[in-house]
């Protein structure tokens, strides 16, 4: 596979997990919104903290990013992922606030019952 071909699939990739980490945030936030603490409110949980643990471990970057840095001599915050220039530079501040929320509307629902 030539260069241009594996950032391509890199960035394919990297994009079809970060929309799944869409899905289960947002699915995240109706479930604690709704009162539906189920188990994939819970499963949520455990995708967002193994993400979250892995950024802490490759000093908040994305295993991926560093994979198509080798591939790529770019500086665009979206080399790497097919989302406009604004989301991905702010797709953490974006996404660990919506988790924030989730959390503290979690506390707030569970020890109210």
């Amino acid at each position: 596979m030539n260069t241009e071909t594996t950032l391509k699939a890199i960035k394919t990739i990297h994009t079809v997990i970060w929309l799944f980490f869409n899905v289960v945030i947002f699915y995240m936030l109706y479930a604690v919104v709704s009162g539906k603490f189920d188990i994939w409110l819970w499963v949520g949980f455990g995708l967002v903290s193994l993400e979250g643990l892995t950024l802490i471990i490759f000093k908040w970057y994305c295993p991926l990013t560093l994979l198509a840095k080798k591939y790529s001599t770019s500086d665009k915050d979206n080399f790497d992922i097919y989302l406009p220039i604004w989301l991905a530079k702010n797709t953490k501040t974006i996404y660990t606030s919506l988790v924030v929320i989730i959390v503290i509307i979690t506390i707030a629902r569970l020890g109210a019952t």
